[in-house]
């Protein structure tokens, strides 16, 4: 086996070896379906024939992962993408709204990512259901959105879920709360893939159940299984025969993400024969945006460049902000009968990630995923949109919540927007250390949060609690030693300030 992959990955030119390799290449081929045949068989009925579109999905991937010889891209074959590929969103903005703002709004579904759980923030469940702001989930959030477009304009825009196994359930009982609102909402659940072992390259799992060992068996194979998945749920067809033409594809984190109308205008205006099948809204990469996937010409087509796919020697250069500039939001504007027409001719071209994990037990495996936005290329006359960083704000991590849930925002109709008292649109570096990683714990060290109006960076580390109207300006940083505690007292205003060693106010 390891014969097999180090031939693969050299590329070696010889006859023999090549059919040495397709001959290797076979048998694990025929060892895979084996043992995805012998995972259906332990179990029946609905669940047998949901999974068994599962196992197909998984095989072509599998393929496609056999077939891979080197990197996915030659880094003398990149260019940059051509001036008009890339459009400045206040170009597109600059034609204004058409009379007819319902109509276009008829046309479009809002999608939301809604497979991860919360897990890296502390929190049980899906990350969707973490409260964000004013006891708000991200959820309520996008519900409220949606719900006011609707109202304002007369509509129906309906909200679709992607969610995983992982978040399916819970998510299907919050749902209910929603009953009275007026949005529709569906849901559909992207595949269940096998993870498989990092030396044999079989499946860890012994039975399709989720119990026992076997709950880390399986695993969502990334946001890139959209279009398999909506296709095969049949919501794709039934919105299509609703008269819905785009769909605007987005993280649920990502509170930036709010529907603009003056995208969805520039997208059904398009004459017919050059109707833009695909945009991807991307924004100026700052230092802190270094790993994100940039857009690229290559071969001629407008390509999406991951980190992952970058050869070691060019990291550096992929991660300069003077020669790749803009990074993917992961928001995209996505037509329905180009994701119809490419599923059923098994035209959708999507790089493989693999992702290494190493299970509780300590077994070494790896898993196939996809990215959604690596199907750039497979979609005509796909253009990016260089939108403004607001509509950028991913919440990964309590810093992030920090921002969010302080007065650098304000909340009407589900969508944040700075306030016009933060003297410039750039929003302050926080970095809380491990002692706010959770988001209970989090919560119990701010007695009200501070006021950052003016704040450029904050640095946060150890055993650190914040007084009620605290604020805080310019760039702070906070440092408790091992075993030190510092308490800000209420009321208290830092500016520019390092505050380390042991501050400590006791009752009394």
């Amino acid at each position: 086996m390891a014969l097999y992959m180090e031939g693969l990955s050299k590329g070696v030119a010889s006859r023999g070896m090549a059919q040495f390799q397709e001959m290797m290449r076979q048998q694990l081929e025929n060892s895979m379906h084996t043992e995805l045949e012998n995972l259906l068989d332990t179990t029946t009925g609905v669940e047998r024939e949901v999974s068994k579109k599962d196992v197909e999905g998984f095989k072509k991937l599998f393929h496609r992962f056999l077939q891979v010889k080197g990197p996915s891209v030659e880094w003398i074959k990149i260019q940059r993408p051509p001036e008009d590929s890339i459009q400045p969103y206040d170009k597109i903005a600059a034609r204004g709204l058409p009379d007819n703002v319902a109509d276009c709004l008829n046309k479009l579904v809002v999608v939301k990512l809604n497979g991860g759980l919360g897990t890296s923030m502390g929190c049980k469940g899906p990350k969707s259901l973490i409260s964000v702001r004013n006891e708000n989930t991200f959820l309520d959030l996008t519900v409220q959105q949606i719900e006011h477009l609707n109202k304002t304009y007369n509509t129906d825009v309906p909200l679709v879920l992607m969610n995983s196994f992982n978040t399916d359930e819970d998510t299907k009982k919050i749902l209910q709360k929603y009953t009275h609102h007026r949005v529709k909402i569906h849901t559909f659940n992207q595949s269940r893939y096998p993870r498989i072992n990092k030396d044999s390259l079989l499946p860890v799992a012994t039975s399709l159940h989720m119990t026992g060992q076997n709950a880390e068996a399986w695993y969502p194979p990334g946001h890139g299984d959209i279009y398999a998945s909506f296709y095969n749920s049949h919501l794709l067809d039934k919105l299509i025969e609703q008269g819905k033409e785009y769909i605007f594809v987005s993280n649920i984190d990502n509170l930036g993400a709010t529907v603009d109308l003056h995208i969805l205008h520039h997208l059904v205006s398009q004459p017919n024969g050059k109707r833009c099948e695909f945009i991807m809204e991307v924004t100026d990469k700052t230092r802190a945006d270094v790993k994100g996937g940039t857009l690229i010409q290559y071969e001629g087509k407008l390509r999406l460049l991951e980190i992952a796919q970058v050869p070691k020697a060019h990291v550096d250069e992929f991660k300069s902000v003077s020669k790749f500039k803009i990074f993917n939001t992961n928001n995209l504007w996505i037509s329905l009968a180009a994701i119809k027409r490419l599923q059923e001719q098994n035209a959708m071209d999507m790089e493989i990630i693999v992702n290494p994990k190493t299970l509780d037990g300590g077994q070494n495996v790896i898993q196939l995923e996809t990215a959604v936005g690596a199907a750039i290329k497979s979609f005509d006359n796909a253009l990016g949109i260089n939108v403004p960083r607001s509509r950028f704000l991913p919440v990964k991590t309590t810093s992030d919540l920090l921002l969010v849930m302080s007065n650098l925002y304000s909340l009407d109709a589900g969508c944040l927007t700075m306030s016009p008292k933060r003297e410039f649109p750039t929003t302050p570096h926080v970095k809380l250390g491990s002692s706010f990683t959770k988001v209970q714990e989090y919560l119990t060290r701010f007695e009200s949060i501070p006021d950052i109006l003016e704040l450029d960076h904050l640095t946060v580390s150890g055993d650190v609690t914040f007084g009620k109207n605290v604020s805080l300006k310019g760039t702070v940083i906070i440092i408790a030693n091992h075993g030190d505690r510092i308490d800000i007292p209420a009321g208290s205003m830092l500016e520019n300030k390092i505050v380390s060693g042991n501050l400590r106010i006791l009752d009394h």
